[in-house]
């Protein structure tokens, strides 16, 4: 059985007045969009949303779960597995292009977001593979000596027509980056469970992808995709789930934490 949600700020707050934060935030991201290779400062960003630093930078992270630093960073690194995959730009060239004047530093702290090194992505895309299958758990955690043995079970809603594969994972920061700390897959909307997660603070995450013949439908899905997640996180503590376990797939959203991992590829 599931605790009873308690509502959100955003819920509390004044419709009028979510929908001018919302827009505010918006407009701020559509910037990172269009200036992604320059140095953009919280003062730059606030400027466009009308806010002070200090309001656009609470009111973006209450609105989108993660700060307005950590959004620009994420999409950066976003834009750079798309060049990869669909471009033949060198590594360094992809790295000027996302705002990155160090070669080592882009590709380390690529690997870290994506799971996988920008020549091994590129490799794994020319090798994959379309398969299919039934529900499968994957990502397993390794024994750390901490708390075993817990289960989240949770039910993914989505249009009764979806058909497709949906990955459901659980990481440490609110944006889908790296390998998940444990992940699922289902091919209907249904139930889930993730088993043996430790105790701790987790990110509930999905990312469905409809069932496509061409494997770069797959690698960059664009509005094809469906995404589904919460700005809280998930506490697992002795045992028992503090939060909501379900979530309702829906087409990508301005403010959606940008999908950074390398998925279908990890």
């Amino acid at each position: 059985m599931q605790p009873a949600r308690s509502p959100s700020r955003e819920e509390e707050a004044p419709q009028g007045t979510l929908t001018l934060h919302t827009q505010a935030v918006e407009r701020a991201i559509q910037v990172m969009h269009t200036h992604i290779q320059e140095r953009l400062t919280l003062e730059d960003l606030a400027s466009v949303a009308y806010l002070s630093p200090y309001h656009f930078n609470r009111t973006f992270h209450r609105l989108v779960g993660v700060p307005p630093g950590e959004f620009l960073s994420a999409l950066r690194f976003q834009m750079a597995r798309r060049l990869l995959l669909t471009t033949s730009l060198k590594v360094i060239d992809i790295c000027f292009t996302v705002g990155y004047t160090s070669t080592g530093s882009f590709t380390s702290r690529f690997t870290q977001m994506v799971g996988l090194s920008p020549r091994l992505l590129r490799q794994r895309a020319h090798e994959f593979e379309l398969t299919g299958g039934e529900h499968t758990e994957i990502y397993p955690i390794p024994s750390t000596g901490r708390k075993m043995n817990n289960s989240l079970i949770g039910h993914i809603s989505a249009s009764p027509t979806f058909r497709g594969t949906i990955y459901i994972g659980l990481f440490s920061s609110p944006v889908p980056q790296g390998a998940p700390v444990r992940c699922t897959r289902l091919y209907l909307p249904g139930t889930y469970r993730l088993s043996d997660v430790a105790d701790g603070v987790y990110y509930l995450r999905a990312a469905a992808f409809p069932v496509a013949s061409d494997p770069q439908s797959y690698f960059l899905p664009g509005e094809n995709i469906l995404l589904g997640n919460h700005t809280s996180p998930l506490v697992i503590r002795h045992g028992h789930v503090f939060g909501d376990t379900d979530l309702v797939l829906h087409s990508p959203r301005l403010t959606d934490p940008p999908l950074v991992m390398g998925l279908p590829l990890l």
